[in-house]
């Protein structure tokens, strides 16, 4: 019994090891963020809604079916219900019955209602999945500035480690006689900023998970961590399409873009809706009903008065009624009117909003390849200037080595490494989320790989 006990406690403990020690991949971000994101879950109980608006218009086309009763007593004066005269005494009176009522003409608004609550979901759905490519977007910024953080933390480390041994050769030369114990003090004040630096940077590498910690709506932010990678320059050919032919491309899957047709055509149908309320409305109606009262009379085959029982008269006084009803309408103090002219506005107003989703779109495509480029320029250019900043280091520490170049200038050649190297993992990652950005609005999905 102990040894299962044991057993247990060591899987136990193995599995949650391993789930503390789980590193995120980009895919795995953005799958957490989509289905556990709050205002994912406003959006789609809003969807969920539209669904049951689609059913009370579908609901709207069928006739409606009620049913009544009714009992009472009556002490005194009062009508016979079977003969309709006056009568001074004590009854009892059931009614019962069941009506039921169909538009069949009102300017087929139930129909274009229908019409428009199948475009609602529609547009609904447009407007989730829209919600899900923003996330997705703010979930790859946010792991790539992770990443980012992290090559910088593994740069600034390096970099003092090499400081490290600069400290120990410069030691051993100032003992030597070779250099001033002044330009020891030098290195020393220089390793001790890139121990500042390093502990900058880890405090950025903890920020950044904090903040996408959030974005996933996940509190356990020191266990968090996204996978130990180091990502290169992608290769992608979307550089090869010109802004117009992206562009062209994103009108036809983006759902920001269908979302705002969506509402346009919503409006076309709400205005349609406005002008069926100037068309007469034609309602078909059924009604059965029957009554029982105990001071009922009627005469038998002999010419007898008796009552008859509750089921027979139930039998003996029903009857049913149908017909059809006509409403024109005349005036209605502008309503109708006033209410088509809003909806034209409306029109126009979600007219124009879609030309300028349209237009945003392409300034944000456009912009979009221009930081493709040029941040990749940028990359290029922070790369060569990383090579010749080391050439130059080198160069400078042999002089120091032999006592040719004092500390201070040495010092600012290992500087001016550091911000180059720092520039490199900069303008590199931020080339990396731009390029996605562009592929993203080409419909290629997010991924690092």
């Amino acid at each position: 019994m102990k040894f299962k006990l044991t057993a247990i406690l060591l899987v136990f403990t193995i599995g949650w090891a391993t789930a503390q020690q789980k590193k995120w991949t980009l895919e795995e971000c953005v799958l957490y963020a989509v289905e556990n994101n709050l205002t994912v879950e406003q959006f789609e109980l809003d969807l969920e809604n539209v669904m049951i608006d689609e059913k009370d218009a579908l609901g709207d086309l069928l006739p409606n079916l009620n049913a009544s009763t009714s009992a009472s007593s009556n002490t005194g004066f009062s009508i016979n219900p079977t003969n309709n005269l006056p009568t001074n005494s004590t009854a009892f009176n059931v009614n019962a019955g069941f009506s039921s009522n169909v538009v069949l003409y009102n300017g087929l608004q139930n129909i274009k209602r229908l019409n428009r609550a199948k475009m609602a979901a529609i547009s609904s759905q447009y407007r989730l999945d829209n919600l899900k490519d923003d996330i997705q977007l703010n979930v790859a910024n946010a792991y790539l500035q992770i990443v980012s953080n992290k090559e910088a933390l593994k740069v600034s480390r390096a970099q003092y480690a090499v400081t490290e041994q600069d400290l120990k050769r410069t030691k051993e030369l100032v003992e030597s006689g070779v250099v001033p114990k002044g330009d020891l003090l030098e290195i020393e004040a220089t390793a001790a900023n890139q121990e500042q630096q390093i502990v900058n940077n880890e405090s950025l590498v903890l920020i950044s998970r904090i903040n996408l910690a959030q974005l996933l709506q996940i509190t356990d932010y020191e266990n968090f961590d996204v996978s130990e990678e180091t990502f290169n320059i992608p290769l992608s050919d979307v550089l090869n399409n010109s802004p117009k032919t992206i562009f062209a491309k994103a009108l036809e899957f983006r759902n920001d873009i269908k979302f705002s047709k969506a509402n346009v055509e919503l409006a076309e149908k709400d205005l349609e809706i406005a002008k069926g309320a100037f068309a007469p409305t034609l309602t078909g109606f059924f009604q059965y009903g029957t009554r029982y009262s105990d001071v009922t009379q009627i005469p038998d085959a002999n010419g007898i008065a008796y009552t008859p029982s509750f089921k027979d008269q139930l039998w003996i006084f029903d009857g049913i009624s149908y017909g059809a009803q006509l409403s024109i309408p005349i005036f209605n103090g502008w309503s109708t009117r006033n209410s088509v002219n809003r909806s034209k506005i409306s029109l126009e107003k979600f007219r124009l909003q879609f030309e300028q989703d349209k237009l945003d779109l392409e300034t944000t495509i456009n912009q979009a390849y221009v930081d493709v480029t040029t941040f990749y320029k940028a990359y290029e250019a922070a790369e060569k200037t990383l090579e010749a900043r080391r050439l130059a280091y080198e160069y400078a520490r042999e002089r120091f080595e032999v006592g040719l170049m004092n500390s201070f200038d040495y010092s600012q050649a290992q500087a001016r490494v550091d911000n180059a190297e720092a520039e490199v993992v900069r303008s590199k990652y931020a080339y990396i989320f731009r390029l996605k950005i562009l592929e993203f609005y080409f419909g290629i999905p997010i991924t690092l790989e």
